[in-house]
């Protein structure tokens, strides 16, 4: 049955009609507990959803439909194992990676929890000699720096976690993130770096992308015409990967290829070995911390009443917004600089996820599925595009997100950013009355004829929604708590839109095509089956790299 013929969703499509012109103002004045009967307290995070256009009974009919697609079956189905990736042929067990060691989870003829945590023993030891001094580099000295190469997941999750947490690493070990292929990018994150102290990982679970092995391939070219330490590649170079023969093929020592698996998606690859530059980072106790703060937000999106349950009433937020109001996009906002890299990482986890316009059964979607999320810190951003948010003819929801507790803070700077952070999910929410914006002005001591003037530029409506996000302090266990959080919103969106979360063939259509063009720019001419725009565009390119002709 098409997601539109639910009679839950038939229920929201009628209530939509008069919900739509709910005021959230209003609503805080006819229930003063609407701040506690809209508000989930996780361990030490707050999640208060009290600033939204929905009333109980919204909140109701967003409930039935989550309960009328079996959203709870399909929870069950994803922590087994079950082959969830379809069109792939493959489970879908990143949770799995956070399972305690006693927690047995067998799928098949194998106990996944034990294969795991076979993988985080090897790491485990492998970041005891790295942070002890005990691993040296070719000319005898210990590891100072650490580059990570990959891209996507393998990129944008370790160096999320790596700036979020580094306040927790004990050791003077430098962490360096590669991922565009841009000549400048490449240089600019090596050029200061000393090949006798530097640790490179490659991070790819085919070993075949070309973003990574082009950048690992020149990295290795550098470190072998710089040192000729030939026979000491294996001392600097580890590998994380799956395809343990083309690791070793590159020049990986055996020993030192980091294995996952198939059931993990590169998105949420930063929980295994992928998250290899995160532990020697931070240390493999608080990456494990990391894992147990994941692990709890497992369990309370598999347990806790879809009434209580964090992930599942973000997701039915967002559908609400996306397919009755028929909002585009949604801002990610942290007032924390250590959460800067937030809103890049969920852009990946949420379009690249949900960005589909088929159904699981190969079926054209009659209605909006994955929005557009984006953003920046939040302090910044007000003086940016909040405009747009608080009088812009678009709705634009918005996730507000910081910690009570900074690790440093200068006189008031942390008071001053929080104070930002109320204040704008304030503002955003009550809007300036025609009423308000009179008195104001009067106050201001301007005459009949200017407030006229004034008054219509400096009136707004309010009434756009947000989510607050509070956490007691940014550690390792509650970042693994919000990642997953995230992670469990994104899966129950792509279950009630009945979309194949998992698989990503709109990334491979470009890549190919790449591949293609690549052979035909390092060829002698060019190939005339493309369209008009893009042979000339090729073309053109050709002419200004073309080698002048010397004079005779």
């Amino acid at each position: 049955m098409q997601l539109t013929q639910f009679s839950s969703w038939k229920a929201l499509t009628s209530h939509y009609q008069s919900a739509k012109h709910l005021h959230i103002r209003d609503l805080f004045e006819s229930d003063p507990l609407r701040q506690t009967r809209f508000s989930v307290l996780f361990e030490d995070i707050l999640f208060d959803y009290s600033k939204n256009r929905i009333s109980p009974h919204t909140f109701n009919l967003l409930t039935d439909l989550a309960k009328e697609v079996e959203l709870k079956s399909w929870i069950e189905r994803m922590f087994s194992g079950d082959k969830l990736n379809h069109t792939e042929g493959r489970a879908v067990l990143h949770t799995a990676l956070r399972l305690p060691r006693h927690k047995p989870l067998v799928v098949g003829d194998q106990n996944i929890s034990s294969l795991v945590h076979r993988e985080l023993d090897k790491m485990s030891e492998f970041c005891y000699q790295v942070r002890s001094g005990r691993w040296l580099g070719y000319t005898g000295k210990p590891v100072t720096d650490i580059v990570n190469i990959g891209i996507g997941g393998s990129d944008l999750g370790p160096q999320l976690v790596v700036e979020a947490l580094k306040s927790f690493s004990d050791k003077p070990l430098k962490c360096h993130f590669v991922s565009n292929v841009d000549t400048m990018h490449l240089l600019e994150k090596t050029e200061n770096l000393n090949l006798e102290t530097t640790l490179f990982i490659v991070a790819s679970k085919s070993f075949t992308t070309d973003e990574t092995m082009t950048n690992a391939e020149s990295l290795r070219e550098w470190f072998l015409k710089t040192t000729g330490a030939y026979d000491s590649l294996g001392k600097h170079f580890v590998a994380v990967s799956s395809n343990q023969a083309k690791a070793i093929s590159f020049g990986i020592n055996p020993e030192n290829i980091f294995n996952f698996w198939d059931w993990v998606g590169g998105r949420y690859s930063l929980w295994s070995s992928i998250g290899l530059s995160i532990a020697l980072t931070i240390g493999i106790e608080n990456f494990k911390e990391m894992l147990a703060g994941a692990h709890a937000m497992d369990e309370h999106f598999r347990t806790a009443p879809f009434e209580k349950n964090i992930p599942v009433i973000m997701a039915l937020l967002g559908i609400w917004y996306n397919n009755f109001f028929g909002c585009e996009s949604h801002a990610i906002l942290p007032y924390d600089h250590q959460l800067n890299l937030l809103p890049a990482y969920l852009e990946q986890a949420d379009m690249e996820s949900n960005g589909k316009s088929v159904d699981r059964d190969g079926k054209q979607v009659n209605y909006s599925t994955g929005g557009i999320v984006w953003g920046s810190q939040g302090i910044n951003g007000q003086h940016a595009f909040y405009q747009l948010i608080h009088q812009g003819t678009k709705l634009v929801p918005a996730d507000f997100i910081s910690s009570a507790i900074p690790h440093e803070s200068i006189n008031n700077h942390h008071n001053l950013m929080l104070s930002n952070f109320f204040a704008q999910t304030e503002a955003l929410m009550k809007g300036r009355t025609r009423e308000e914006t009179l008195n104001d002005l009067r106050e201001l001591g301007l005459t009949d004829t200017e407030i006229e003037k004034q008054l219509p530029h400096m009136t707004f409506e309010g009434n756009k929604p947000t989510n607050s996000i509070l956490l007691k302090k940014i550690t390792p266990r509650s970042l693994g708590s919000l990642l997953a959080m995230y992670e469990h919103k994104v899966f129950t969106q792509g279950v009630i839109w009945n979309i194949n979360s998992f698989d990503q063939y709109g990334v491979e259509l470009g890549k190919k095509l790449a591949k293609k063009i690549l052979s035909e720019l390092n060829d002698t001419c060019l190939s005339r089956l493309h369209d008009g725009s893009t042979q000339s565009l090729m073309t053109y390119f050709r002419m200004l790299t073309a080698q002048p002709k010397l004079n005779s």
